[in-house]
């Protein structure tokens, strides 16, 4: 991955980290499914009226917002709402990479290399070692935000096979998509919301909307239009770093130096999944023979230059 790309990736990790801190604010002035419904329509309008078409098949629109926007959000924030608590729903929902890596290799037919396997498990081995600094939720809970990462691996699957020209308007489109069934699902689960205006609410829903979903999908499609699933899903796991960090900033969850310890492991895996090793320049010493009988063969050039 070029160095640029790699850095945006990581910035992409930051926002998503910090999203659920936003999210766990948000569901305090709304239901979740509800919320889900109010961030893919402010993602979606009125931006689709100027973005023009998605530029791709509508049945890869359809997929994609049933499993990176019905399935994903609404699992996730049922989830949180069920008692996980941000910072570890951060963490728990990064399995997403693993349903990624083994969707690529049965559906895309990708190859994985021994070095994106050896940096995701020294990854994952972060992941463990925060886990088991975590007290684990209710058993409920922890299922939904499972089932939430493998709706997010099987939507990077999607975006991939869609390969849309244009990731800001296909994550338009795919907003609209999901918004009107999450609309309609809320109601008919929570019922008619009770509205009431709060500035810590509406600044949740832009930030999830906007920023989040527009602005993250967008850089999430435009590094999966480049890079194979199994490169790009990895930095996924930066996000419970600055998940729980910002948990613990914001929400006053501690981090242990276990948990520090295991972020290393984790930064450490994901970059050494997700670069390719540099070729070593080999240099061959010439012997003093090999030496003067290329000064010759100079010499000889210039000769018949002159």
């Amino acid at each position: 991955m070029r160095t640029r790309h790699l850095f945006l990736a990581i910035g992409l990790a930051a926002i998503w980290g910090f999203n659920f801190v936003v999210m766990e604010v948000g569901l305090r002035h709304f239901p979740p499914l509800f919320y889900v419904a109010l961030r893919f329509a402010l993602a979606a309008f009125p931006a689709l009226l100027f973005v023009g078409g998605p530029g791709v098949p509508w049945k890869r629109v359809f997929v994609a917002g049933a499993t990176l926007g019905v399935g994903q959000y609404s699992l996730l924030l049922l989830g949180m709402r069920a008692g996980m608590p941000a910072g570890l729903s951060s963490l728990v929902v990064q399995v997403q990479a693993v349903f990624t890596v083994i969707l690529a290799v049965v559906l895309l037919k990708e190859r994985i290399t021994v070095r994106r396997i050896t940096g995701m498990g020294v990854a994952f081995a972060g992941l463990a070692l925060i886990a088991a600094e975590l007290s684990g939720g209710p058993i409920g809970a922890f299922l939904l935000v499972v089932g939430s990462a493998l709706c997010w691996g099987a939507g990077n699957i999607a975006i991939r096979k869609a390969a849309p020209p244009s990731s800001l308007r296909f994550m338009v489109w795919m907003s609209a998509v999901a918004a009107v069934p999450m609309m309609g699902l809320s109601l008919l689960v929570e019922g008619v919301p009770r509205l009431e205006f709060s500035v810590e609410g509406t600044l949740s829903v832009l930030y999830v909307a906007l920023i989040s979903t527009l602005g993250g999908f967008g850089i999430w499609g435009f590094l999966l239009q480049r890079y194979d699933a199994s490169i790009v899903a990895p930095y996924a796991l930066l996000v419970p770093i600055f998940g729980m960090s910002s948990a613990a900033l914001v929400l006053g969850e501690p981090i242990s130096p276990a948990q520090l310890a295991a972020g290393a492991l984790i930064l450490s895996g994901v970059l050494y999944a997700g670069t390719r090793p540099r070729r070593a320049i080999r240099t061959i010493q010439a012997s003093p023979l090999h030496a003067n009988d290329e000064a010759r063969k100079n010499e000889s050039r210039a000769t018949e230059m002159i």
